[in-house]
């Protein structure tokens, strides 16, 4: 006969398992590249103190079983199959209230860090982050941070020193800004999440907005002035 052991004894080693337990931060995954989710699988499951509850290739799949999973962070990417990572924030914030979302995109276009922001996320990171800083951002955004990677972090404070007084919408700052990184209308369009009769339409309103005729000179003009 084994040995006998009282409920509140049983119940006092249940406790212990569950604040054991308890005590790693739950992680889910929403990234369609399969190499780079079962990677963030891999690095977060290995480091202690934290658990991936869940991984999943787009908002859809991840819609079905999040709210069981019960994470303390979610790590989303931007460009999703179906709905985008971005338009996904106010519907995962119904589902998770009380989760933290860390962006992790290769994007770092400000109008698209700020919808992110504006949406609920609490903090941005890009995908070339190293695996420690990734690992610090969890940890940091359950302590109440706001972790970006440096070069966003940059851009974010950029964008509150441009001149007010710029005639320029911000979408139209946005694209004078890709492409004054050299980017063609048609790369400035997917990566915007918009058609290319849209970014032609904003070019040209960035031209007569700035009183110019070419590429070159709506660059030095809106930098001469501070818009971009």
């Amino acid at each position: 006969m084994g040995e006998y052991y009282p409920p509140q004894t049983l119940q006092f080693y249940t406790n212990i398992s569950h604040m054991s337990r308890d005590l790693d931060i739950r992680v889910c995954i929403i990234e369609d590249d399969e190499t780079i989710r079962e990677g963030y699988v891999y690095l977060i499951g290995n480091t202690p103190g934290y658990k991936v509850v869940g991984s999943y290739p787009s908002f859809e799949d991840a819609a079905k079983k999040i709210a069981s999973d019960d994470p303390d962070v979610l790590l989303l990417d931007v460009e999703l199959p179906g709905i985008s990572g971005i338009d996904a924030l106010p519907k995962i914030k119904k589902l998770i209230p009380e989760a933290y979302i860390l962006i992790l995109t290769v994007y770092e276009q400000d109008i698209l860090i700020f919808r992110a922001l504006g949406n609920g996320a609490s903090g941005y990171l890009s995908k070339n982050t190293p695996p420690e800083k990734i690992i610090s951002a969890i940890q940091e955004v359950m302590e109440g941070g706001g972790p970006m990677s440096a070069h966003i972090a940059r851009m974010v404070i950029s964008s509150f020193q441009r001149n007010e007084a710029s005639p320029l919408t911000r979408r139209e700052t946005e694209i004078l800004e890709q492409i004054a990184t050299g980017k063609s209308r048609k790369r400035i369009a997917q990566e915007l999440f918009i058609d290319l009769e849209t970014v032609k339409s904003h070019i040209k309103n960035i031209y007569h907005k700035l009183n110019v005729h070419s590429k070159a000179d709506a660059i030095k003009a809106a930098k001469d002035n501070k818009f971009i």
